[in-house]
């Protein structure tokens, strides 16, 4: 079992940038496609970004150029760069872990472990 805690969130200005960080527990890190998702208030889960166990990223089209993410197996720790921020960011980040063969942007019903969030606000 894979525990996720998700911290970096705040509050900042639209064209600023923050980095979301995701600690994982467990010795089975590098077997897990690492995501981040996000949820704003009165709206679904969405899929933002992912790093396969592989190395391999995947975007969302509205984040697409302005958010990085990156794995380090070392430290168990996968981080999302925010740059450029809108405020049609803001919204409750999500860390979230998923098994599987292959890499790949997949649904908030196909993960296997969650993050409680954390809290992103971008101000006008």
């Amino acid at each position: 079992q894979v525990q996720l805690v998700e911290s970096g969130g705040g509050l900042v200005q639209a064209g600023g940038s923050l980095r979301l960080s995701c600690a994982a527990s467990g010795h089975t890190f590098s077997t897990y496609h690492m995501n981040w998702f996000r949820q704003a208030p009165g709206k679904e889960r969405e899929f933002v970004a992912a790093v396969s166990r592989g190395g391999g990223t995947y975007y969302a089209d509205s984040v697409k150029g302005r958010f990085t993410a990156s794995r380090d197996n070392t430290k168990n720790t996968v981080d999302l760069q925010m740059n450029a921020l809108k405020p049609e960011d803001t919204a409750v980040y999500y860390c979230a872990a998923r098994t599987g063969v292959l890499g790949g942007i997949y649904g908030y019903s196909r993960m296997d472990y969650w993050g409680k969030g954390t809290l992103v606000t971008v101000s006008p």
